[in-house]
């Protein structure tokens, strides 16, 4: 499950944010994943507990973004969505000389951390 692996790298990049950010805690992790990007959804929410454990983001709640296959036309230059993952035809005229525009992706879009401790302690 390579999903675990996935989930360990992730937790690099928000503990860097994190750290950058001066959080002590974080509340939300917000990722979009395309059909062709490798990664299984719910694999990857399987992994995540057990990639934060004892982590800042231990207590974190991952939210997963399906992402749609885009598509630009080479035929007719239209931009559409793919009808499916093993049909990459434009959705306009039907050709299949298409160009990927999105859908391969995995991206980290958002965190929501905790800054109050840390707010706190440098006050007082």
């Amino acid at each position: 499950m390579h999903e675990l692996s996935i989930c360990q790298s992730m937790l690099k990049q928000i503990e860097t944010v994190a750290m950058e950010n001066r959080a002590t805690a974080v509340h939300c992790i917000k990722v979009q994943i395309g059909p062709l990007s490798g990664v299984e959804p719910q694999l990857l929410q399987q992994a995540f507990p057990l990639a934060v454990a004892g982590s800042i983001a231990e207590n974190a709640v991952l939210e997963i973004e399906l992402l749609p296959i885009r598509l630009e036309c080479r035929h007719c230059g239209a931009e559409s969505n793919a009808v499916s993952a093993s049909k990459l035809v434009c959705g306009q005229c039907g050709h299949w000389q298409t160009r990927l525009l999105s859908g391969d992706e995995m991206l980290l879009a958002s965190l929501e951390l905790d800054r109050s401790t840390a707010e706190q302690a440098a006050k007082g």
